[in-house]
């Protein structure tokens, strides 16, 4: 008995359903999930990772916004393990409920696309209970997310999320993995997080600096950031004002901050 019969993806909440049975073996492979890990999957969806998941580590925690899901994907689990399903929206949802002082938690998920970018900084400011997180998002913004300093592609959300993570492209998935199909291609990511090679003074000005440098990315630092930070302490932090953003690496986007943060 199929218990999604007659449950169509909905496009307001960003749903693609996996369903190649090849690339969950290779998610599930990345990952290696073993009993003891404190798994948290965002966006369950029909299961498709949920399953192999739960037969693999035991139990499972879950939150998905699509309530007609819930009773469904808790039918399905039935006897594979301890599934625990919060229903809510992964962007507002408290990651510090999952915790429990139970080690930290192990993120996986194919990531609505249309809400990726915001989920990812909403999650790094929970970072401190992660252990890693593999996602599924669209290959494009993995490429962002670990481009080079002087790359195209590379931007606010590559330096925001390297200051925090180890980034690792895993590989590609193609459209015809999901039903629907989406119009784009797909990777996986693994991210890691980590303690900073140069910690910032203060995170939030970190993030005001990068968004000001790249919100302006064709104009130098010294016009893009007038008003955010003067051009004497540009120099100062040991950084060419005529520069622009895309040219600086994390290590100096900290520096920026720091030498612009109050004492």
């Amino acid at each position: 008995m199929n218990d999604f019969a007659g449950h169509r993806a909905r496009k307001r909440f960003g749903q693609n359903f996996l369903h190649d049975r090849g690339v969950i073996q290779r998610i599930i492979a990345a990952v290696q999930p073993r009993p003891g890990d404190h798994l948290v999957e965002i966006g369950p969806g029909q299961g498709a990772l949920t399953l192999p998941l739960l037969d693999a580590a035991g139990s499972l925690e879950a939150v998905e916004m699509d309530r007609d899901l819930v009773p469904r994907l808790q039918a399905r689990c039935a006897g594979h393990g301890e599934l625990v399903l919060h229903q809510g929206d992964a962007l507002r949802f408290d990651f510090r409920q999952c915790h429990g002082g139970a080690g930290r938690l192990r993120l996986i998920g194919n990531l609505p696309y249309n809400i990726s970018t915001p989920l990812l900084f909403h999650l790094l400011k929970q970072a401190d209970l992660v252990l890693d997180m593999h996602f599924m998002l669209q290959r494009e913004v993995v490429e962002r997310m670990a481009a080079q300093p002087g790359s195209k592609t590379y931007g606010r959300l590559s330096v925001m999320i390297q200051y925090a993570c180890e980034v690792e492209a895993l590989f590609r998935v193609p459209p015809g993995a999901f039903n629907p199909a989406p119009k784009v291609e797909s990777a996986i990511v693994r991210l890691t997080p980590k303690s900073p090679d140069l910690p910032a003074c203060d995170q939030q000005r970190l993030a005001t600096v990068v968004a000001a440098a790249f919100g302006q990315r064709r104009k130098t630092l010294r016009r893009a950031l007038a008003g955010v930070i003067d051009a004497g302490l540009i120099s100062t932090a040991g950084i060419d004002p005529g520069a622009r953003a895309e040219q600086l690496t994390v290590g100096q986007f900290v520096r920026l901050a720091n030498a612009s943060s109050p004492p």
